[in-house]
């Protein structure tokens, strides 16, 4: 791991619309993902892999650092995981010492949205931004490996990354930002329980998560957010196979009757959400008319917006969604 002076062009770890940095404290964030655009397992030694689908919603660590210290005292304090990775990332940029680290997240926990991948990211910014020195996302997968499987969130585009590794494949680049009709079908889900307990992907199945990768790439680099949208559903439809989504054809159906792009899903959580693209004019209606059809299931409704073309990633450059759509309250039954 190659440490760098701190350089705010460098990481976009400070901006005009980000925190102040003080000499006592760091402050680093990260976004969070819907889901995943695409998830499953290669052929061969291709290995489980997803499509990473960042969302405008993000985690923000502040990192005291007390050289004195001979602990990380976090707050929450249930985010162990965190301090683990901070005193990691203190080793690293080599200091010794603890400190004091908090952590404050706009992503629920469970759900399938990243949210202890940013939390996690968040805090090796923080650590690096409070010791005056960068590391890359490459040295920022090096420290969360063995901690956890990760989202790849250190990557401020949409990537094909091996979770379970923790391990870029390959940048895919960015997209139109779109609006996700969230509906969460409740409960949680632990992360790594489930890619213990993870079933078997056939030699069949395999070929075609190939085949969808390819048509991913080709996707996102001409932003067809159509054929996004098809390999996102595709994805779901694989999904359902080996975990229980049993408000997935209703939410196809509603796709469906207002033309939505298609289905994102959280593979390892309990996330559905239906597509559409941020800019359209008719999505603030379609959106309107999703939220109303989604209110007779069983579950929250919600609208959450896709990170695109545009957006600042680091600080969440905000676009607010079209007309009435913004401001539609979360729905349950």
């Amino acid at each position: 791991m190659t440490v760098q002076p701190y350089s705010p062009e460098l990481d976009g770890l400070a901006g005009p619309a980000g925190p102040l940095r003080t000499r006592s404290a760091g402050v680093g964030r990260a976004f969070g993902t819907f889901g995943e655009l695409l998830q499953g397992v290669l052929p061969g030694n291709g290995g489980h892999f997803m499509v990473t689908s960042p969302v405008a919603a993000w985690s923000t660590a502040t990192f005291a650092h007390e050289p004195d210290a001979t602990t990380i005292h976090v707050a929450p304090r249930h985010k162990r995981k965190a301090a683990k990775l901070a005193q990691r990332a203190l080793r690293a940029a080599g200091h010794s010492g603890g400190g004091q680290l908090r952590i404050g997240s706009e992503l629920p926990e469970g759900k399938g949205m990243a949210s202890s991948s940013a939390d996690l990211v968040a805090t090796a910014r923080a650590v690096a931004d409070a010791l005056d020195v960068r590391f890359t996302p490459a040295d920022i997968e090096a420290l969360l490996r063995g901690i956890e499987p990760s989202d790849g969130v250190m990557y401020d585009e949409i990537v094909a990354f091996s979770h379970r590794e923790v391990r870029l494949r390959e940048r895919l680049g960015t997209v139109p930002s779109m609006t996700v009709i969230a509906y969460d079908e409740g409960g949680q889900v632990d992360t790594i329980s489930h890619n213990h307990a993870a079933t078997a992907r056939s030699a069949e199945e395999q070929r075609e998560y190939a085949g969808l990768l390819d048509q991913a790439r080709d996707a996102i680099l001409v932003s067809d957010l159509r054929s996004l949208g098809r390999v996102a559903t595709r994805s779901a439809e694989l999904n359902a196979r080996h975990m229980p989504r049993p408000s997935l054809p209703t939410l196809q159906r509603i796709c469906r009757d207002i033309d939505g792009l298609g289905i994102a899903c959280a593979h390892s959580g309990t996330m559905l959400g239906i597509l559409l693209p941020h800019d359209d004019p008719e999505t603030a209606s379609k959106a309107e008319i999703a939220l109303a059809a989604c209110a007779s299931l069983p579950g929250t409704t919600m609208l959450h917006r896709s990170l695109g073309h545009g957006d600042d990633w680091s600080y969440g450059g905000f676009r607010p969604l079209a007309a009435s759509a913004r401001v539609a309250a979360p729905t349950s039954v």
